[in-house]
């Protein structure tokens, strides 16, 4: 039968048939060569046992001591090898980043990180604001602010943005028309002091982060356990142009709160409403993109059937189109 083949292995590792039979060699002061070379021809490769002087087919162990000389002083070529290598390449490349112009710092941060949990989110999201120099854009949409998790995220967020304002910085914050009146939003802006705006839509994005438009924290789920810093200049540019825009459709909020005004008896909210139902949209998916229960979707659904006169769900489509409520800005 043929014995299976000797496991090839570097210089840094030693496998169980070597161990074994160097140690017989210690112990007995030599072994035969056919034996070495059939259980463990690495011990000749890595020079832990010769040839003996007086007799060829006879070998003798190498000193465990200077075997390990050997091995170290080959793995410090070996390293100053890797660092020549090192220094060449930097020396090649060194002219060509001059021509390119554009400086790449070896610790750079990567272009997108994946960050999980809670803290590690909190922790990287504070770290971009400290460095921060400019401005914060936020998206905050309606979610989470009744739990203990949003409570503490918030509390969280507010000496995180407390400690910016106090740089005089600024923040702009966009939400949902449903968080004007929220006592955990209105106390936000009771607390902080400095020059932080915020305005309202019937919509906004899932939440967004952008600090000094370099670096962008976007949802990587659906229960925040997750999500991803961006540092991309386009899509960073592309989240912050959104922003933008949106900010220029939303109501102000804070300083100076802007009411929408009623037009014929039918309320902002509820002509949100109605441009969902247009769509088509059940109860349960208007509640979710304005940022409401259920309950109180259809509360205002009903009361603007009574408004319009509908006494059927397609009848108030019908009417809502006639009556123009939806062309009208409000």
């Amino acid at each position: 039968m043929t014995p299976a083949p000797h496991p090839q292995h570097g210089v840094d590792e030693m496998c169980p048939p070597g161990t074994r039979l160097y140690e017989q060699a210690l112990r007995l002061g030599h072994l035969s060569r056919t034996d070495a070379e059939r259980a463990a021809p690495c011990l000749l490769d890595h020079g832990l046992l010769q040839p003996a002087v007086t007799d060829p087919h006879r070998l003798e162990p190498v000193a465990p001591a200077l075997a390990l000389h050997r091995m170290l002083r080959a793995s410090a070529q070996a390293v100053a090898e890797q660092r020549r290598r090192e220094a060449r390449l930097a020396e090649m490349f060194e002219p060509l980043m001059r021509l390119d112009g554009r400086r790449t710092a070896p610790a750079e941060l990567p272009a997108v990180t994946v960050l999980t949990g809670t803290e590690r989110i909190n922790r990287a999201i504070t770290e971009a604001m400290t460095e921060a120099t400019g401005e914060v854009l936020c998206v905050q949409p309606n979610s989470n602010h009744n739990t203990s998790r949003g409570e503490h995220a918030q509390a969280v967020a507010l000496e995180r943005d407390q400690e910016l304002l106090d740089r005089g910085l600024r923040i702009r914050t966009l939400y949902q028309h449903t968080q004007r009146h929220m006592p955990l939003v209105s106390g936000r802006y009771e607390t902080l002091r400095g020059d932080a705006e915020a305005r309202t839509l019937d919509e906004v994005t899932d939440r967004l982060i952008v600090v000094d438009r370099t670096v962008a924290f976007i949802p990587g789920d659906k229960d925040g356990s997750l999500a991803l810093e961006v540092r991309v200049p386009a899509l960073v540019t592309y989240l912050a142009t959104a922003f933008d825009r949106l900010w220029r459709l939303a109501t102000p909020m804070y300083p100076q709160a802007v009411q929408q005004p009623t037009l014929d008896g039918v309320t902002p909210r509820q002509r949100a409403i109605a441009a969902l139902l247009v769509e088509g949209h059940t109860d349960a998916v208007i509640a979710d993109r304005l940022g409401m229960n259920i309950r109180t979707a259809r509360v205002h659904i009903a009361k603007l059937a009574a408004t319009l006169g509908s006494d059927s769900r397609a009848q108030l489509g019908y009417l809502i189109a006639r009556s123009g409520i939806l062309d009208r800005e409000g």
